[in-house]
């Protein structure tokens, strides 16, 4: 395969997503899913998204859809659209698949793939994170991981703007 079929590859439908993830449950690999908006990667995410790869052997990344952004950030979200962030985001080597999702939270990708591995960055609390009482209910854990101070997209449209 090509770099860029090796990108488009993890690019997936939910259907096939939670395919592959039953084989990697099978062979006994660790899932970690995360997800977030990601609209202009910066170091803070590279940063998060590395440490959620290193907590199992494949990372999910569930990824807002543009009218959930929208809902959430407000009408000038997202700066890039869908497309755009999630292939980004899949072009990285850790990142083992991207699934996109059109409500508010990632809850039902998280119900449907059962990862074994929750995590969101330092920026919200164990009690904030949606799945989390589903991850734990079927044995799974919960990260909260640490958040890297001076970098959120947030600040980078402030200084362009």
């Amino acid at each position: 395969m090509t770099p860029l079929e090796l990108v488009y590859d993890k690019l997936l439908p939910l259907t096939e997503l939670s395919r592959r993830r039953c084989g990697w449950r099978t062979r006994s690999q660790p899932t970690v899913f995360t997800n977030g908006v990601f609209d202009l990667v910066h170091p803070g995410h590279l940063t998060y998204l590395a440490q959620a790869a290193g907590l199992g052997q494949r990372l999910i990344v569930g990824v807002n859809s543009d009218e959930s952004v929208k809902r959430l950030k407000g009408d000038s979200r997202p700066v890039m659209p869908l497309a755009a962030r999630m292939q980004l985001l899949a072009s990285l080597f850790f990142v083992d698949g991207v699934v996109a999702f059109e409500e508010d939270t990632p809850l039902e990708l998280i119900k449907t793939l059962r990862p074994d591995i929750l995590t969101k960055g330092g920026d919200y609390t164990e009690a904030g994170i949606v799945g989390a009482a589903e991850v734990r209910s079927w044995g799974g854990t919960v990260e909260v991981l640490p958040f890297l101070e001076g970098h959120s997209t947030t600040q980078i449209l402030e200084l362009i703007g």
